[in-house]
């Protein structure tokens, strides 16, 4: 993997350039993204995050001191309504998922409803039993199951947390329907981002902290791939595992000794 030579990078958000999704706290990467964007190449934020807006991803961003445009930002979210847009048009959603997730649903012109056409699920970290009983029913009555994506776990500012992946085989599993998933370790995602920026996957590098989703989605795609250790994964974790980023670095700043 030549770095020079690639035009589009993809940053994951949790674990990487900050950790905590209410009050984010900055881990690493504002000068290095900021030189990216002065050399004419693309610095993108491609990340799992179902819980929060665009905009408000942007805004938590600009406090750290990024200078991202809310169209560099890309979302499981925000991808999810734009594949139900594709199969569907304006969709009948029941959510399993958190009020920012909801709005990018709405934001595209879809709606909630109790005879919906796709049962959508992200992060819900209010996640009941009644809430799993009504997916269940829908899902049994006829709805499709979506994820926003299929990750088990997240970079909480508490360590590592559950996330939405979990949800999505439970429904698996209780329905006997397998669900189509966007986000990370789905190539799908990768696919979605590489249509918007209109670049080749063999010039696009994903920096991610995860090995099963980072790393795994971006090669399933043809995309680069470079594992930073501020998140979940350690230099143990990533010796032990079968899967090889095309590089491992310290932090996204080390980042700047390759290109």
């Amino acid at each position: 993997m030549n770095v020079r030579a690639l035009r589009v990078f993809f940053f994951d958000l949790d674990g990487v350039l900050s950790v905590g999704k209410v009050k984010p706290r900055y881990l690493s990467g504002r000068e290095v993204i900021q030189r990216l964007k002065d050399s004419g190449r693309k610095a993108l934020v491609l990340t799992n995050n179902s819980t929060q807006t665009r905009e408000e991803v942007r805004q938590n961003l600009k406090r750290l001191g990024f200078a991202f445009d809310v169209e560099d930002i890309l979302t499981s979210s925000y991808l999810t309504a734009q594949y139900l847009t594709k199969r569907f048009g304006k969709t009948r959603f029941s959510l399993i998922g958190e009020t920012g997730f909801r709005r990018e649903l709405e934001d595209a012109g879809h709606h909630e409803s109790r005879n919906p056409q796709a049962v959508v699920v992200g992060l819900d970290r209010s996640l009941s039993y009644s809430k799993l009983d009504d997916a269940l029913r829908f899902l049994r009555a006829g709805a499709v199951l979506v994820g926003a994506y299929g990750g088990a776990i997240y970079m909480s500012t508490r360590g590592p947390a559950l996330s939405a992946g979990p949800i999505v085989k439970a429904l698996e599993f209780a329905s006997g329907k397998r669900g189509v998933l966007i986000g990370k370790p789905s190539p799908r995602m990768f696919h979605l981002a590489l249509q918007l920026t209109k670049e080749n996957a063999s010039r696009a590098v994903m920096v991610g902290d995860q090995i099963e989703t980072d790393v795994l989605g971006a090669r399933k795609a043809g995309v680069h791939t470079i594992l930073v250790l501020t998140g979940v994964e350690t230099t143990e974790t990533v010796n032990h595992s079968k899967i090889k980023p095309d590089a491992v670095i310290k932090n996204v700043d080390a980042l700047s000794e390759l290109l």
